[in-house]
């Protein structure tokens, strides 16, 4: 199932690798809503609230495993492409044991702190507990994250994004059946769904790993690594951590203001933010797959391929963009419907407004996806870093400022999220290009 990226047609070699996981994180959104659709209907507005923000902490918390592992799977994919196979085994061991210690210690600092982090949320009095009940038993499920992330990036550094699909679509499947089970049947609570994530969770994570070890016999061979290849992962991941820690921090800052605002408004956010992940999510899984068809062709030499790829991602997310912001437009009184009673008004009309406000402008998210895969499959995370402290800067000062003048109120929020991606974009596409100019012999 092993994909050379850097031979046939760019569009379809492109598309075809991605697809999988356009797939893959579909049916993972897919089991993200399944979640908060049970919990909603089920258990009511306060716990769907209380999942809401915890999904948005997670969220945060892996992103830091996340960038670590799509660090190293960069670096895979380059040394894949320049068939060194002697330093693909160093980098992946290396990448293993720094990516591991990093886990541990991140568990065991959310575990100590979580009191701590409800307060900076600024979780309302009537979800705390519950949101409280629901983190104790999710965050077990982080080590089980940084399996799945580390050893599907590394199938996908090799053109291998089947089998990642494959165990994630197990996982969604088995999620949804606990969730009605724990939730609606055996009336288990948050803490319920939080299970049935967990142990989904850790069917994914174990079962990719098995696979990988199967398949890749060296991965079983005496662990080892030097000095030199950690140095080397922690160049190409601790850019592409902080790049994703920045982030998710700043959407957590935004989450710990729509808090601030009651749990009507924390309510409707919990729904319309999982409403919006599904409609970008293709976007962003594209763009991860462009870094490893750009990591791959880098590491090859292969400019002009490289060039091509560049024009034929760009049409392509632009075309979808403007297709999903037109559906969202059109049907986010529905879409909130799926998660709230039609009975919630105000729930109801607030997600909406969030929803047609930043989803007119998703063509903006999606260049910044290709942006950041762009730059950090070139051996320049440290441009995604910039990038994501301006999207996230602006949208934080922005949605603090704005959302203090009581004629604008929450509409502030909303409105931050896409001023901050123009910006981000614009700051992008001028920095690539002075790159190309500097190195007009040689693009990349």
């Amino acid at each position: 199932m092993e994909k050379d990226l850097t031979k046939g047609p760019v569009l379809k070699t492109m598309f075809l690798f991605a697809l999988p996981m356009i797939l893959g994180n579909l049916l993972q959104q897919c089991y993200n809503i399944a979640d908060t659709l049970i919990v909603g209907r089920v258990l009511g507005s306060n716990a769907l609230g209380a999942v809401g923000s915890s999904f948005t902490l997670m969220t945060f918390i892996t992103s830091v495993l996340l960038g670590l592992c799509m660090g190293s799977g960069a670096l895979f994919s380059i040394k894949f492409g320049q068939r060194d196979e002697k330093g693909f085994q160093n980098s992946v061991h290396g990448a293993f044991f720094l990516i591991a210690v990093v886990t541990v210690i991140l568990n065991a600092l959310v575990f100590l702190f979580i009191d701590e982090i409800l307060i900076f949320l600024q979780v309302p009095s009537d979800t705390i507990a519950l949101m409280r009940e629901y983190l104790v038993v999710i965050f077990w499920g982080i080590a089980a994250t940084f399996l799945y992330n580390f050893f599907s990036c590394l199938l996908r550094s090799v053109g291998n994004s089947v089998v990642p699909l494959i165990y994630l679509g197990i996982s969604a499947v088995l999620n949804i059946g606990l969730d009605l089970l724990f939730v609606a049947v055996f009336k288990f609570g948050v803490a319920g769904a939080a299970w049935a994530t967990v142990i989904a969770q850790y069917v994914s994570g174990i079962g990719i790993g098995v696979y990988a070890l199967l398949k890749y016999p060296f991965l079983r061979k005496k662990f080892s690594f030097t000095f030199g290849s950690i140095k080397e992962v922690a160049g190409f991941s601790f850019l592409t951590c902080v790049q994703q820690s920045v982030m998710n921090f700043g959407i957590l800052m935004v989450q710990g203001l729509v808090n601030s605002f009651g749990s009507v408004v924390m309510a409707a956010f919990a729904a319309a933010v999982k409403i919006d992940a599904f409609a970008y999510m293709p976007v962003q899984d594209f763009g991860n797959a462009f870094s490893t068809f750009i990591a791959q062709n880098y590491g090859a030499k292969k400019n002009d391929r490289i060039k091509s790829g560049i024009k034929t991602a760009l049409i392509s997310v632009t075309v979808f963009c403007i297709i999903v912001s037109l559906c969202i437009f059109i049907f986010a009184p529905q879409l909130m419907g799926l998660f709230i009673d039609y009975s919630e008004i105000d729930i109801i009309s607030c997600g909406v407004d969030y929803l047609r406000i930043e989803g007119a402008f998703y063509i903006g998210i999606g260049v910044l996806f290709l942006l950041y895969g762009l730059f950090r499959a070139i051996g320049k995370p440290g441009m995604s870093v910039v990038l994501t402290v301006i999207s996230l800067g602006s949208r934080v000062v922005l949605a603090y400022g704005l959302s203090a003048i009581p004629q604008i109120g929450v509409f502030g929020i909303w409105w931050s999220v896409p001023i901050g991606w123009i910006l981000a974009d614009i700051t992008g596409i001028l920095s690539y290009y002075f790159i190309q100019r500097k190195m007009s012999k040689n693009p990349l």
